[in-house]
């Protein structure tokens, strides 16, 4: 099959957790025999190839904006495909599926993958609220099938639009590795670490895990692993901790962030909107014990393999950061559920087969 994967910042990954998405879903659809192109962004992407890893490689401008970054990107990448003869558009994010009726126009399949429920985040304003939920109804309309990577996901566009989507997780890797070189340059040891990863954003809860860990006592460190472009004065107010065991990294791709889950002690994941998030099962393959926020998002996920604290509760996460530090016992009981989880229903090569097996149905179909 000939597929195109839009809608994302672009492979090399080195954003979030759309292009690691797209990078891992590209790589082995083209093992698979595939040929796979995914678009990119002028302004994040500067890798010089024209073919990553055997997937080609098509890098447009967009505008540097925090409202016109995504959909401008979009919009040209969706003309551009015009004149290429992909079979499958893979879309990401329902705020691009206002122009996905554009490749439809040459016979082209659109599938998009709506992520979670964006218009709930506070970096929004008005305008950009009802974009994104003009985008939701539009993710209805116009895409040949919809898919979405949670069960709260697909029960809320079934529930709030009619819609029925295809679920399909995102995936993870479940290999460990043994370098330290990353840990070396923050000064950190194996093991002596609590590890968070996500986008600075406030529905992420960076700042409640900060003021968790402060008011407990451990030797070990307290690692943030993540940035965001349009986020400045939060990330700002968050930087201003006093506690030194806080470290900061930005963003960590690759081997480097391999290490990060590799060696923690725990993995603490707060987010609180969206639906399945990469970096906690990410966490989950490496076999890291992970304290939860209690979103039915995240409890859909863990299952029974993780820490839940409640639902963004200060005092609650406080109470299992305390549980666990002398818990050695306890820690390595979630490890082992955590791994087994993601290994039965989570791996990467299973996400790559079910979406191969709905490119092809797609294909099948006539309408």
């Amino acid at each position: 099959m000939k597929i195109a994967i839009l809608g994302t910042r672009g492979i090399p990954a080195c954003y979030g957790g759309f292009e690691t998405f797209a990078e891992e879903l590209s790589i082995r659809l083209v093992e698979r025999g595939h040929e796979v192109t995914v678009y990119g962004r002028s302004n994040i992407i500067r890798y010089p190839e024209k073919v990553y890893k055997g997937v080609h490689l098509v890098i447009l401008p967009t505008i540097s904006h925090k409202y016109f970054d995504t959909v401008v990107h979009t919009f040209i990448s969706f003309i551009h495909s015009l004149f290429k003869d992909f079979e499958i558009i893979l879309l990401c994010n329902a705020a691009n599926s206002m122009f996905s009726f554009i490749p439809r126009l040459t016979g082209k399949k659109v599938i998009i993958n709506v992520d979670g429920i964006e218009r709930m985040r506070a970096k929004w304003n008005a305008l950009g609220k009802l974009w994104y939920r003009v985008g939701e109804v539009c993710a209805c309309i116009f895409p040949n099938v919809a898919i979405s990577d949670a069960k709260v996901i697909e029960e809320y566009y079934r529930k709030t639009y009619g819609k029925k989507t295809v679920f399909i997780p995102y995936g993870a890797q479940t290999e460990r590795v043994l370098s330290t070189g990353t840990l070396d340059r923050f000064g950190l040891k194996p093991q002596d670490y609590f590890l968070y990863v996500s986008r600075l954003e406030p529905e992420n809860n960076a700042h409640l895990v900060i003021k968790a860990f402060e008011k407990i006592k451990t030797d070990k460190n307290l690692v943030i692993v993540g940035d965001a472009p349009y986020s400045e004065e939060y990330i700002r107010q968050i930087k201003n901790t006093k506690d030194p065991r806080i470290i900061f990294t930005g963003f960590v791709f690759g081997e480097g962030y391999k290490e990060f889950q590799s060696h923690a002690y725990c993995y603490i994941h707060a987010t609180s909107v969206g639906g399945t998030h990469p970096a906690l099962i990410e966490s989950m393959g490496f076999g890291n014990c992970v304290i939860v926020n209690g979103t039915p998002e995240n409890r859909e996920v863990v299952r029974d393999a993780a820490i839940i604290f409640d639902e963004n509760s200060e005092s609650s996460l406080q109470e299992k950061l305390e549980m666990v530090i002398d818990r050695h016992a306890l820690v390595e009981e979630f490890r082992k559920k955590a791994r087994r989880m993601i290994e039965e229903n989570y791996t990467w090569e299973k996400v790559t087969g079910d979406y191969e097996n709905l490119f092809r149905r797609c294909l099948d179909k006539r309408s």
